[in-house]
């Protein structure tokens, strides 16, 4: 039987852990640290939770995802392509410090490269 992307990654607790680092990389950068200024800290957990869910349920585990479609959360941000660029250049830096295996972390950018139409405004 072939495993998931979700069981081949470790699972909801590997994916918090991931979801954390990037986070902090992404708050941490100054190119994108405006999508994070004047939110409150239960606004950014529950937006972290958001994320978490996606993520396990993309990548077929057992979580359901009931947050909003991508293209509606991130409508009117102004999310360009250079913050696309910098957003990638983060899941990367975080998936290799992981060390996640050649596949795994070409399944993960690959899943997360075929949402960019839904987030960058163009």
């Amino acid at each position: 039987m072939t495993k998931t992307l979700y069981e081949r990654l470790g699972g909801y607790d590997a994916i918090v852990v991931v979801v954390e680092d990037l986070l902090g990389r992404l708050k941490a950068d100054e190119r994108l640290a405006r999508f994070w200024r004047n939110r409150g800290e239960d606004g950014v957990l529950r937006e972290k939770q958001l994320l978490v869910d996606f993520l396990c349920s993309s990548a077929g585990g057992p979580l359901h995802y009931a947050g909003r479609s991508l293209k509606t959360s991130h409508k009117g941000m102004g999310v360009t392509e250079l913050d696309w660029e910098a957003f990638m250049t983060h899941l990367k830096a975080t998936l290799f410090k992981f060390e996640l295996a050649d596949r795994e972390r070409s399944d993960v950018l690959a899943f997360v490269d075929a949402t960019k139409m839904e987030i960058v405004d163009v």
